[in-house]
């Protein structure tokens, strides 16, 4: 039988950042409804093999790994700058989650890792970042195709390139949609899907870290 984690990264996978205006399909929706719903299972998704070490460049041009964010819980979400709709929809969301938060609760550090090298410059990453809907303090991350690679499999991510010969942008890509909330020690504490609302992830958020 499979696992809800082996259910949900399956539905998670390569999620598609479709063109501007068209919805992507919901492939969580049937895994929520099997499970009894994501929410219910915010505490039971700490599974220790999801995450691990890092070495990549922030948008301030420094060599960074894993311990630079230690200390502090970490929220981590794979994407890219060309994203039409599915990478902004969810900064914006976890944005909304964070304002939900009561007054003096932490907000995790958040960091977005580009998974779209050739495009996504420190520098690039840095003017996307600054974007106000976003989450205060948003950091941008990326690296050589081999280093993203290597972030992304060490949290079971998955993306791949796909060709538009007949857009502008000659190319988007597909990835995993899956937020990770890693703990002071940057192991797992829980993940959200594109299911989750700011209301589900600021109350999983509250009670996580208190």
């Amino acid at each position: 039988m499979r696992t809800l984690l082996q259910m949900v990264f399956a539905a998670a996978a390569l999620a598609a950042c479709s063109p501007a205006g068209e919805a992507p399909e919901s492939a969580a929706a049937p895994v929520a409804a099997k499970s009894g719903g994501l929410q219910s299972g915010c505490l039971s998704r700490a599974y220790p093999e999801i995450g691990g070490p890092i070495s990549l460049v922030s948008s301030t041009g420094a060599r960074v790994t894993e311990a630079d964010f230690k200390g502090r819980p970490t929220l981590i979400y794979f994407g890219f700058t060309y994203c039409p709709d599915v990478c902004p929809m969810t900064l914006q969301t976890v944005a909304a989650a964070y304002r939900k938060l009561p007054e003096g609760t932490e907000r995790p550090q958040t960091l977005l890792i580009s998974i779209d090298p050739g495009r996504d410059t420190p520098e690039a990453l840095a003017t996307y970042v600054a974007n106000k809907a976003f989450p205060e303090g948003l950091q941008g991350l990326t690296g050589t195709e081999a280093e993203i690679r290597a972030a992304a499999d060490a949290f079971k991510a998955d993306y791949s390139r796909v060709e538009q010969p007949d857009s502008m942008a000659e190319y988007t890509m597909d990835h995993t949609s899956l937020l990770y909330l890693m703990d002071e020690e940057w192991k797992l504490k829980t993940f959200f899907t594109h299911q989750d609302t700011p209301d589900t992830i600021a109350a999983c958020l509250e009670e996580v870290m208190g």
